[in-house]
């Protein structure tokens, strides 16, 4: 069976035909839902910070969202417990409640209408001031202050930088209206980057967070744009004959690997961001697509049938002879790279379902971490310790983010309907 005629709602379908969406009301809130016990898990106080009761964004609810997400924290619970950045607690007491760490801060307004957000990191065993910081918001901005006071705790407990402030891309349609939304890493806050009456798929950032490549159907056929997303401006990146799909960032940002169409069958080739003329770095007789840079450039992996049913393979970024990279199952798409060049994420055809699988480069040990059978579209956080995709539970599309051990999971559901084809961005520059 052919990738294309297989593939009904992945985005390797985008060689021909766009996803079929069902309707999601526009502006729609997210809300978190944390599940799983991790075998290690810090257990940290987070006190609802001072003011926050009349702050539009309830700071310190945010934070503990952010941590327990992560899959690395416990929250313990601080609920009446009155203290702010300038608050020694007694953190004796709270040693003998269990509790390794503890946030204190406060929320003020100012007079020019903007807000000063504070912390206080405590290390509750060894009674010690682990530092605080201060930040100056907008309203508009008071959403990514608690995520960054979730950074600042999330780093100095663990040692590595925390991805609460980053960004999710995600694709929904709302009746004949398709949108491709930017979102805080947890779901909330979006904003709508690009709408169209005609289908938008495979969005995919930029390695420096300003731009969103992205496929559009309305030249009625697929064609890949590069958006910026500061200024909505875009522009066309390939347009040639026949389909243009699947677009993937080098890691320097300098060109995309793509899905092209434009000398008969479904090839990879590299596109230059300033234009010129595509380079074939795939020379078979077979579909190959949804190619994906490993974070260090020596790889370009990719899915092809060339064997007969759709695998992962990898090969240089200038082309040549491929290797086979998976070999659990008869079925494998959708490649996501780790940045830390540790892991592959994929989604593998198991039992009739779609599961999202986690494979460690240097042994080839795979791992099935969900317990849903309609995954989709894997993408790690920036600092490899998450991974959000696609997925349905109790008939409903939402997206999800999970421990690599699957052991933590956070659904980010929405109101109602569909979203889809989630693409985690970079760390802020």
């Amino acid at each position: 069976m052919s990738i294309t005629s297989s593939l009904s709602r992945r985005t390797v379908v985008s060689l021909l035909a766009a996803s079929a969406f069902s309707s999601l009301p526009a502006l729609a809130q997210f809300r978190v839902e944390v599940s799983g016990v991790g075998l290690t898990q810090l257990p940290i106080a987070i006190v609802p910070f001072r003011g926050e009761a009349q702050s539009p964004q309830k700071i310190g609810s945010i934070v503990k969202a952010d941590l327990e997400r992560s899959g690395m924290f416990r929250a313990v619970d601080a609920a009446g417990l009155v203290a702010d950045e300038n608050t020694r607690p007694d953190l004796a007491a709270w040693k003998q409640k269990g509790t390794d760490a503890m946030v204190t801060g406060s929320v003020s307004p100012l007079p020019d209408g903007r807000f000063d957000v504070r912390l206080r990191l405590w290390d509750v065993v060894r009674g010690a001031d682990l530092g605080g910081q201060s930040y100056t918001v907008s309203k508009a901005d008071l959403r990514l202050s608690a995520h960054r006071v979730a950074d600042f705790v999330y780093e100095k407990l663990t040692g590595e930088k925390g991805i609460f402030s980053t960004r999710i891309a995600y694709v929904t349609k709302a009746g004949q209206r398709y949108t491709l939304w930017v979102a805080d890493s947890d779901g909330e806050g979006a904003q709508s980057a690009l709408t169209s009456p005609e289908p938008i798929i495979s969005p995919a950032w930029s390695p420096s967070g300003a731009q969103l490549a992205y496929v559009s159907f309305e030249s009625r056929k697929p064609v890949i744009y590069a958006h910026d997303v500061a200024t909505g401006k875009r522009r066309l990146l390939a347009n040639f004959r026949g389909s243009n799909s699947a677009p993937a960032w080098s890691p320097d940002g300098k060109q995309l690997v793509a899905t092209l169409s434009r000398d008969g069958g479904s090839q990879i080739y590299s596109i230059g961001i300033n234009g010129g003329e595509a380079k074939r770095l795939t020379q078979s007789s077979s579909i190959d697509t949804e190619p994906a840079f490993s974070a260090d450039g020596r790889f370009i992996y990719f899915v092809s049938d060339r064997g007969g049913a759709p695998q992962i393979y990898r090969m240089s970024p200038s082309g040549g002879n491929a290797e086979r990279v998976t070999f659990n199952g008869s079925y494998n798409i959708s490649p996501a790279l780790s940045p830390d060049g540790r892991w592959l994420a994929y989604v593998s055809r198991t039992g009739g379902g779609f599961k999202l699988q986690v494979m460690e480069l240097a042994s080839g040990a795979v791992s099935s971490i969900t317990d849903t059978v309609a995954d989709e579209s894997p993408s790690f956080a920036p600092n490899s310790k998450l991974i959000v995709y696609a997925t349905q539970q109790q008939g409903r599309e939402a997206l999800m983010t999970t421990t690599l051990d699957g052991k933590i999971k956070a659904k980010l559901s929405g109101a109602g309907g569909d979203i889809r084809e989630p693409d985690w961005g970079p760390f802020q520059q």
